[in-house]
């Protein structure tokens, strides 16, 4: 049960600050670093996942029991909804619906091919960044990898984020579906592209550096 509170927790502040920050002109920066601090804050006790496609990535690579596998990817989407839900209270006016959960009149498309795209590379990145610094013989005992993998979310915000909106991650794109800044369609780019770049980079994990 730990592991799933440090996992929820850990998502919650990555998308309360994916959709409080974002738009500000240090969005990215806060992004990238409320991920890192989360990380190093539980990642010792999750393994620091607050990511469905991380979590996917990392139990291919055979480093998070199956039994976890579905309860983390719970925690991390109740962490999404609770996120989503507490920023419509904060920000919203009375009488106004503008940030109701699954209010979507307002809701973005982002172009469908180029999002595919720019989401599959970048949690592509992001996946395979975790596996190589977090979970690999190499890497074992570093303290670096809290910092590597917030700055890959950053870097990735910045270069393909005004693309697809720069989920990277199929829990914030529900957070962000329901502070209906997305539409449906694009959630589920976020879903398929994700979990897809997910697993290539576990794959690739596995083919540089065999069984471990």
């Amino acid at each position: 049960m730990k592991k799933y509170i440090v996992e929820f927790i850990g998502a919650f502040f990555l998308v309360f600050t994916v959709g409080m920050a974002g738009g500000h002109q240090f969005g990215e920066l806060a992004i990238g670093s409320v991920l890192m601090v989360m990380i190093y804050a539980g990642g010792h006790i999750s393994g620091g996942h607050f990511n469905p496609a991380v979590t996917l990535g990392v139990w291919l690579r055979g480093k998070c029991d199956t039994k976890d596998v579905v309860p983390y990817w719970i925690a991390q989407a109740a962490a999404a909804l609770v996120a989503a839900l507490v920023i419509a209270i904060i920000v919203k006016t009375p009488g106004d619906c503008s940030l109701c959960l699954f209010n979507l009149e307002g809701a973005k498309d982002y172009a469908a091919l180029p999002s595919l795209i720019v989401e599959f590379l970048a949690t592509f990145a992001l996946v395979w960044v975790v596996l190589n610094t977090a979970t690999a013989k190499g890497t074992a005992g570093n303290s670096n990898y809290g910092l590597a993998i917030g700055f890959t979310v950053f870097f990735c915000a910045v270069a393909v984020g005004g693309i697809s909106g720069g989920a990277f991650n199929p829990a914030v794109g529900l957070g962000v579906l329901a502070m209906g800044k997305v539409s449906i369609a694009q959630f589920f780019i976020y879903l398929v592209s994700d979990l897809a770049g997910g697993v290539v980079a576990a794959l690739a994990f596995k083919a540089v550096n065999g069984a471990e």
